[in-house]
């Protein structure tokens, strides 16, 4: 039986450390992150300000859901390279937190609204969170840095190396 290669032997490790710290460092991540730092909190401490903490299965939902998208949005700004991956939880959070005061049958006028607004802040926070660690949003990366992409266009005018084998998703690599 095989055991897969662990990541310190991926022979791009450096290269995938640098855009992923690029990635986690950009202007549009730290602000994705920041702000679902702070709906994660509101949505913790929403049954007391919104004032239905009687209701006891959407309170315990509320605040622990708001704490959990609170710590991821923590750990996608402090450790994106190690985080990136469970970004896709933040969105379903989201898709919770707006379904669940019928789910928990704790559905009055000032929850539903509450819930609906924060759920979809959170889903559309969480869906920036992942298109950062698929290089989908403007500005970030290089300009023409395709390095991400498996379909990077064949370069005939570099010289190989006969130091250095080619690879097939690096054509002709110096």
């Amino acid at each position: 039986m095989m055991r897969p290669a662990s990541l310190e032997q991926h022979p791009d490790l450096m290269e995938m450390r640098a855009r992923y710290e690029r990635a986690g460092s950009s202007s549009v991540a730290q602000v994705i992150d920041g702000l679902g730092l702070l709906a994660g909190l509101y949505l913790a401490i929403s049954p007391w300000v919104v004032g239905f903490n009687g209701l006891s299965r959407l309170t315990v939902s509320n605040l622990v859901t708001g704490l959990v998208v609170a710590a991821l949005a923590l750990g996608l700004a402090s450790a994106y390279g190690r985080t990136y991956g469970i970004s896709w939880v933040v969105p379903i959070i989201g898709i919770w937190t707006i379904i669940s005061p019928w789910v928990t049958g704790s559905a009055t006028t000032a929850n539903i609204w509450n819930n609906v607004v924060t759920g979809v802040v959170i889903f559309l926070l969480g869906l920036g969170a992942v298109a950062i660690g698929s290089k989908r949003m403007p500005g970030m990366g290089h300009k023409g840095d395709m390095s991400h992409r498996g379909d990077m266009p064949h370069r005939t005018d570099m010289p190989s190396r006969p130091d250095m084998p080619n690879r097939p998703d690096f054509p002709n690599r110096p």
